[in-house]
Parts: structure tokens; C-alpha cells; sequence
């Protein structure tokens, strides 16, 4: 590195070295001269245009950076700084920055960075990430060098980086901010305007495999889908006791702009009345995280009739969860868990269709309801492992299977499947000593493979493979529901001075601190049948969220009342421990 007066600029670590000739064995660093960066223009463009206005530290956790709006304008700019040496670092393959707070209310809003194959951001740089947005605006210039440094980052290389934003009002101030940042670190970048979160990990991942995986472009990723869809459903459109409607919930978000953009390219084989398209405020008694967490329909449905199949989705769309209200009025909810086993024991009926041999394996969280579990592992005798909260981790897990099926009980998950298994699936479609039903068999997982998204959780593909389970086994959701009995859970969140005295191990089932705390909650698990209850902090906020299952709707909610109590008492509570929701108790209680 060589700095002269106010122009720092930044040499070549990887490719720029020479040994000297002797034997003194020193390194003479020759400076890149194809291109510089002068950072003490981009601390002044910082300074003057998006200075730090928030004095606290905030953290890159597992949905990356997470606030109020208002306090996001320097985060941007950082993040499309560090998206620009990201992309350096992997030789010029193209960085991914999605702007959305997801199932967040409106005023929220956040930032992540996609890595080149899809993956969430590596671990090292969610560090990275965390140590650039909390220094000051004079420590940025200084900061920036030292990733550079540290990362062996060719400041001369080619970089890329895509951006998308959800709907929310000040999504394209952030907007611009991050393309500032990419601009200041002279950078390339594409803005793709609004799209949903896993539509940008899409974008990425078919960018950098050159169309290997699909067309990157907006138009390429309905063409993949649809054409999937489609040709797997052909001209039947009701079996048995599936019918072709669903009433789809999009959170007043982004999915349901996409989902009418589907439909117009879609034939009529799917009946989709789309409602909360954007006439109210994003995720406001709406979406996929209302409906899961206060287990009721959410609010601005249109009159439909008993059992009626209905779907919600979050704010980006990358969560989704299936509910109706049958004949009694009573509310039934199909979550991430029923979602899972419901794509496994498909899959598996197609593996043994095609006569071939693949590993699969359905990775869950500590959230998963424990008839679920019990359920895979002895009714489909299908291989479980659990992780901690967040995409990150059942992803990289479902890496190691054949077949990964991975959601969480929030509805966000996919399945990924493995190159090997691909080639063989290929094989056996092409195989002439196969019988016409096991080639078919093969031809039908080739589109499946092709319908689903496999970068990321994607609310609208993975209820397009719902549907298309759903028809071929000629169910409604009564038969789905009927396939084994949910024992009734609960989640409450107890609001805290510092969430981070909350520490846990055991993919976060057994919590470590505060001293006492852990040994509480098995003494009161151990008063209800079949209950379980475990606590973590929140990535985002401080709070400690609580969960509780038990025999009995009224035993869960007065557990997880208890354990959010003691929670409150030891783990230094803010305001009063919350109460238990009305719909979970009988009058008595």
C-alpha cells in the first residue's frame, strides 16, 4: 500500500508480488497501477451525503442488518462498498444486495448480501460487515483499506453486483444509497428495481453459472417456473378431492405484484384470487408470520366458503404457509413443518417410482413442531437432523444429502438437490431399460427439480409445488391435515435490556445463561404431557423469544406463560412479561 497526500491507492495483493532476487527472501508489493480507488473521496462522499446519524452499535445477524428506516441511509452505502470488494474478492462473480425487512412491519427496513452461488453472506464477512457499518465516518476510510488488506482484495479486478428492493415507501432511498456505494468503489451495478428476495438470489445464481441454471433476467425466472409447473400438471386440473382455487394472502407485499405477474403468463390450470395485493400496510395483521404466530386468518380475506384452500405469504415472499377454516368455524394452519413432510413423502414416492438410489435428508429447527419429527422419522422413514434458527444453517446441512429438504416451521425453506443426484435422475429418464413408467417417473422429477427454486426459500415456487403434490395425490387440505396431528405450540416474546445474556447450545434447545435459568424451564416442562419449551435471543431485536408445545392447547399456553415469566425474572425483563393470547385458553383460565 502506498499513500500520497490525499490519494490512497491500493495494490494488487494476489497477483502484484515478486520475490527479490539473493537470498534476503524480502517481498517487494508492486503496486497495480490498471486502477485505484481514492477512499478519502469515498469518506468525504460518505460524510456529506450519508453520514452515521445513529450512535449504537447494530449487528449483521441472521437476516443481515434489521431497523427502523430512518436509521438505514449509511448502512446502505456501506453495505454497497462491501458488496464492491466482495465481488472483487470472488473474481468479478456478481454480489447480490436485497433491500427488505420481510415480514417486519412497514416502518422497518433492512439489508442482506447474497453470495455467488445464493448463499446467504459467508460468516467471516457478516463480521466484516458488522465492523464496517459501527465505525465512524472518519474510521471509514481506514476501515475500508483494512478489508481490502486483510481480504488480499484486488482493488483493480472487475466487480459486479445486482439490487433489488422490496415495496415498502423508503425502499428507493435505501435503493440508491447502496448504488452509491457501489459506484464510489467504482463498481458495476444492476438495479432490478422490485423484486422478491428469492427472486435476486435467482438473478445471481443464473448470472454466475452463465444461464446454467436459468435466464438472468426477471422474464427468465417465470419462464423456468412456469414452464415447470405447467408441463407437470398438463391438462388435469382436479383430482379427487383437490380443486384448482386458492386464495392467496400477499402480505400487501412484493409476492403479490409477483404472484399477478405469474398468473398473467400462467394458463387457467391454476385459480389463484389474490387479495392484500397492496392496498394496506405490508405484514399489518397479514402474512406469512401473523398467520403462523397468532394462528388465525388474517384480516382483509374476501368472503370464501368452509375449507377453502388459503395461502399467505411474507412481506418479500420467501416464506409461505397454507391455512382454511373448516365447517365449525374452527382455524387449521399447515406450516413450514407440514410443508416439509408433505414435499419429502412426494419426493420419496418418486425415488422409488424411479427405481434409483438417492439419499435424502429433511434438516428442521428447534422450532419444529415435535409431531412433525416423530412423524418423518417413523412414518417416512426419512433421515432428520436439526440446526440452529436461520436459513443459513439448514441450507448448508441440506448441502449434504442427495436430496435436502429443508424448511423452517415460519414457512421458509426449499429442497437442494445435489449434482449427483441430478445426473442420475437424468440417467434414468434417458434409460431405454427402464419400463415407461419408471422414465416418466424420472421426466416428472427433471421438472420438479426446475419448478423449485433451490437458491433460497421462495414463497410463490414452493407453492406451486404444493399445488402440484397436492394434485397428484388428489388431496384437499382435510386429507393434508389428517396425515398426523400437530401438538398445539405457542411463541411469545419477553423484551429485554440485552438479549445477548441469553446463550444456548444444542441447535439452541438448551439454554446456557443466565445461571438457573435452564434448569426452570425443565422443571416446568416437566408438569405437562408431552411438552417442550425452549428460549433464544432474537438476531434483531432485543428480545428473547419463547417457545412452548404441549398435549393440550390450554397446557401450552399456560407453559410458555411460565417459561416467558421466568425469562422476564432472569434474564433482566423490560415492562411486564407478556400475557397469554385469548384464543389459547378456555374460559376458566
Amino acid at each position: 500500500f502506498r499513500q500520497r497526500g490525499d490519494r490512497f491507492a491500493t495494490g494488487c495483493l494476489c497477483c502484484c508480488r515478486e520475490k527479490t532476487s539473493g537470498n534476503s527472501g524480502k517481498i517487494v508489493w508492486k503496486l497495480c497501477v490498471k486502477m485505484s480507488v481514492n477512499l478519502r473521496t469515498v469518506y468525504a462522499f460518505a460524510r456529506e451525503m450519508y453520514p452515521k446519524k445513529v450512535k449504537g452499535d447494530i449487528q449483521y445477524g441472521t437476516a443481515g442488518f434489521r431497523t427502523k428506516a430512518e436509521n438505514l441511509d449509511y448502512v446502505m452505502y456501506r453495505m454497497g462498498l462491501l458488496a464492491t470488494l466482495r465481488s472483487r474478492l470472488k473474481d468479478g462473480a456478481v454480489i447480490g444486495v436485497m433491500i427488505t425487512a420481510s415480514h417486519n412491519p412497514e416502518p422497518d427496513n433492512g439489508v442482506k448480501l447474497v453470495d455467488p452461488l445464493g448463499e446467504m453472506l459467508e460468516a467471516r464477512w457478516e463480521k466484516l460487515a458488522t465492523r464496517l457499518v459501527n465505525v465512524s465516518d472518519q474510521e471509514l476510510e481506514s476501515e475500508i483499506a483494512a478489508v481490502i488488506r486483510e481480504e488480499n482484495v484486488c482493488i483493480s479486478a472487475k466487480s459486479t453486483v445486482f439490487v433489488g428492493m422490496d415495496n415498502r415507501y423508503h425502499s428507493p432511498r435505501l435503493l440508491k444509497a447502496v448504488c452509491d456505494g457501489v459506484v464510489a468503489l467504482k463498481g458495476s451495478v444492476k438495479d432490478f428495481g422490485i423484486l422478491t428476495t428469492p427472486m435476486l438470489h435467482y438473478l445471481v445464481v443464473a448470472a454466475n453459472t452463465r444461464g446454467g441454471y436459468g435466464v438472468p433476467t426477471e422474464e427468465g425466472y417465470y419462464k423456468k417456473i412456469i414452464t415447470a409447473f405447467q408441463n407437470i400438471r398438463g391438462t388435469t386440473y382436479t383430482r379427487g378431492n383437490y380443486t384448482n382455487r386458492v386464495y392467496f394472502d400477499g402480505a400487501n407485499g412484493v409476492g403479490a405484484r409477483k404472484m399477478l405477474q405469474f398468473l398473467k403468463r400462467m394458463d387457467s390450470g391454476l385459480d389463484v384470487v389474490v387479495f392484500n395485493s397492496g392496498e394496506g400496510k405490508i405484514n399489518h395483521e397479514c402474512g406469512a408470520d401473523y398467520v403462523k404466530v397468532q394462528q388465525k386468518a388474517p384480516a382483509g380475506m374476501p368472503e370464501i366458503e368452509a375449507n377453502g384452500r388459503c395461502v399467505s405469504v411474507d412481506g418479500d415472499a420467501d416464506r409461505v404457509v397454507y391455512f382454511f377454516t373448516d365447517e365449525n368455524n374452527c382455524f387449521h394452519l399447515l406450516d413450514g413443518d407440514r410443508i416439509a413432510t408433505l414435499v419429502a413423502d412426494y419426493l420419496m414416492e418418486l425415488v422409488r417410482a424411479c427405481n434409483i438410489n438417492l439419499r435424502m435428508g429433511l434438516v428442521q429447527t428447534a422450532y419444529a413442531n415435535g409431531a412433525s419429527t416423530d412423524y418423518i422419522e417413523h412414518q417416512l422413514r426419512v433421515p432428520v437432523a436439526c440446526v440452529p434458527t436461520g436459513v443459513k444453517h439448514l441450507h448448508h446441512k441440506a448441502l449434504e444429502y442427495d436430496i435436502g429438504v429443508y424448511f423452517e416451521a415460519n414457512g421458509h425453506g426449499t429442497v437442494i438437490f445435489s449434482q449427483n443426484a441430478k445426473e442420475i435422475i437424468k440417467k434414468a429418464a434417458e434409460d431405454e431399460n427402464l419400463n415407461e413408467e419408471q422414465r416418466s417417473a424420472a421426466k416428472t422429477f427433471l421438472q420438479i427439480i426446475d419448478l423449485i427454486n433451490e437458491t433460497v426459500g421462495d414463497a410463490i415456487s414452493d407453492m406451486l409445488l404444493v399445488e402440484t403434490v397436492l394434485l397428484a395425490k388428489g388431496w384437499c387440505l382435510k386429507d393434508w391435515v389428517n396425515t398426523y396431528a400437530d401438538l398445539p405450540n405457542l411463541q411469545l416474546k419477553v423484551s429485554v435490556a440485552d438479549r445477548n445474556v441469553i446463550t444456548t447450545t444444542d441447535a439452541e434447545r438448551i439454554c446456557v445463561t443466565p445461571e438457573g435459568l435452564q434448569e426452570e424451564i425443565n422443571s416446568l416442562v416437566a408438569k405437562y404431557p408431552r411438552a417442550r419449551a425452549f428460549v433464544r435471543p432474537s438476531g434483531t431485536e432485543d428480545v428473547v423469544r419463547v417457545y412452548a408445545e404441549a398435549e393440550s392447547k390450554e397446557d401450552t399456553a399456560v407453559l410458555a406463560h411460565e417459561v416467558a415469566a421466568a425469562v422476564h425474572r432472569l434474564a433482566g425483563g423490560v415492562g411486564n412479561p407478556p400475557e397469554i393470547p385469548r384464543q389459547f385458553l378456555n374460559s376458566h383460565y
